[in-house]
């Protein structure tokens, strides 16, 4: 065994030897006179290819690389130890027992090969590459090695399957996200008025006219939101109509309307003179989001809908085509007008893609909510307070939630350093898992075991310094007796010989010029 590692470590004796070409470790032996030029392309070594040194680098970076857990080279007990020491130290020595001279000497080889226990060259060590879902994954021997690591194998499938299940939930949350989220409430509308009546004689002349005041709000009721929505926002306008006979023809009208720059308020408050019963009117405009129109009287008996926004309209529309099979059995692009349609859109076929826009003339603004009211002056009336329930689509609460959920990144750093850790001890758990499988390896059988990996060293080296060929073969001088000798020799030569000539004709030629 000693003998077997001292060969390996002992430099080749005597000039270099090998084929035709550039020997292995020297340089090309020429004839004396001739210049020292590559001899013919058809005999050269042919240059390392790209995977080659790719193999060079990483054997190289395999041989650099320190194994988790083991000594360096330059500690001990794992530094490089030349047999010769290994013989000189008294550990060694036949004084001691067999047994004890057994151990000392594996742990001297062992402290030879142990630096180059190294790292694959394809390990997440190496590589900078991306932590994929497979690296989290324990390798079927270690399993079988530690059978309570099903645990973990249970819980990634787990993860797995609630990653799977989240994904899919976030992306039906976005398509749901596309679409309107509208819920329908209930808007509680408070119409209330109070009556100043005129002060009496010798006060304040300016207040001595009698006076009423009338004031419109509103809630939302059972509103769950923290944020109490502005009773204004719910509006597009609002308009109060007064008596005409009462007010005159310029002053009867009390008008709002939204404008971009529109501050949201709580309530309206319209106040004017006067020690009657008014008689007025209420107009109020929803805001839809998205709009809504309202149908042509014909096209709203044939659907049943009476306002609704264009792309249910469209739907509807579709719907009443597939159901009565009016779509063309030949050009499924157009429509085959029954005598509703004929009446509505005025033509006996068109295509289905042209209804947008015949629907332009047939769609109209919604109805405003008309709200009669008699604003009161008596001032034994209790009854001031008029409330009406309204209908109104408010944006769906989940959808802030599902909102958040998608924009939440609270979560996602703790995850990433929980996986970071859980990648670190896979990686820990596969080098020791290397290293075990050395040790019991060499524990077995340690002289074939060194055999072998001294083969394998051999085949890192030939990669490292770019050998072609067999050296061990070529150390022979049975491998010259080859047929193919005598013609390298003869082609050797003949290139040799070629060159000259061209070489001395270049030097006639400049001596002649």
């Amino acid at each position: 065994l000693e003998r077997n590692l001292c060969m390996s470590r002992m430099p080749h004796q005597g000039a270099p030897m090998g084929p035709p070409g550039t020997p292995y470790g020297g340089s090309p032996a020429v004839r004396p006179g001739l210049t020292n030029q590559a001899m013919e392309a058809s005999r050269k070594r042919p240059a390392p290819s790209q995977q080659q040194i790719q193999q060079q680098q990483a054997v190289q970076n395999r041989n650099r690389k320190k194994p988790v857990g083991f000594p360096g080279p330059n500690e001990m007990p794992g530094r490089q130890m030349d047999m010769r020491e290994a013989q000189s130290d008294p550990t060694i020595g036949s004084n001691r027992c067999p047994g004890c001279s057994t151990v000392s000497l594996h742990s001297n080889i062992l402290g030879f090969f142990l630096p180059f226990l190294s790292i694959s060259p394809f390990s997440p060590f190496c590589s900078a590459k991306r932590r994929k879902m497979a690296d989290k994954i324990l390798p079927q021997r270690i399993r079988e090695l530690v059978p309570e690591s099903q645990a973990y194998m249970d819980l990634l499938a787990f993860e797995r399957k609630l990653d799977q299940t989240i994904m899919r939930k976030r992306v039906d949350i976005q398509e749901a996200l596309k679409r309107p989220m509208k819920q329908k409430r209930k808007l509680r509308l408070y119409i209330s008025n109070t009556f100043n009546p005129a002060k009496p004689d010798g006060e304040d002349s300016e207040g001595s006219i009698a006076s009423w005041e009338l004031r419109v709000e509103g809630k939302l009721l059972d509103d769950p939101g923290k944020m109490k929505r502005k009773f204004s926002s719910f509006f597009k306008s609002l308009v109060i109509e007064l008596d005409k006979d009462l007010y005159g023809p310029d002053n009867h009208l009390v008008e709002w309307h939204r404008t971009p720059t529109t501050q949201e308020t709580d309530g309206f408050q319209v106040k004017r003179p006067g020690d009657v019963n008014v008689r007025c009117t209420l107009l109020l405009m929803l805001d839809y989001q998205p709009p809504q129109f309202k149908l042509d009287p014909r096209l709203a008996r044939l659907l049943g809908i009476h306002t609704q926004t264009r792309s249910s309209i469209i739907q509807a529309l579709w719907q009443y085509v597939k159901t009565n099979k009016l779509q063309d059995s030949h050009d499924k692009e157009y429509i085959n007008c029954d005598k509703y349609f004929q009446q509505i859109f005025d033509c006996p076929r068109l295509k289905f893609s042209e209804i947008p826009q015949r629907l332009t003339n047939l769609l109209l603004p919604p109805d405003p909510i008309v709200i009669n009211h008699i604003i009161s002056v008596d001032p034994n009336d209790q009854k001031k307070t008029a409330c009406y329930d309204i209908d109104v689509e408010v944006e769906d609460p989940l959808k802030a939630q599902m909102s958040s959920f998608l924009l939440s990144t609270a979560n996602q750093q703790e995850i990433a350093s929980l996986d970071n850790k859980i990648h670190e001890t896979i990686e820990s758990i596969n080098q020791l898992k290397i290293q075990r499988d050395f040790m019991l390896s060499f524990s077995r059988d340690p002289k074939g075991y060194i055999q072998d990996w001294l083969k394998s060293q051999s085949r890192d080296l030939k990669l490292m310094t770019d050998v072609v060929g067999n050296p061990e073969e070529e150390r022979r001088a049975e491998f010259y007796h080859q047929p193919w000798s005598q013609e390298a020799v003869s082609r050797y030569f003949y290139c040799k010989i070629q060159q000259r000539r061209q070489e001395l004709e270049q030097a006639l030629a400049l001596r002649n010029t």
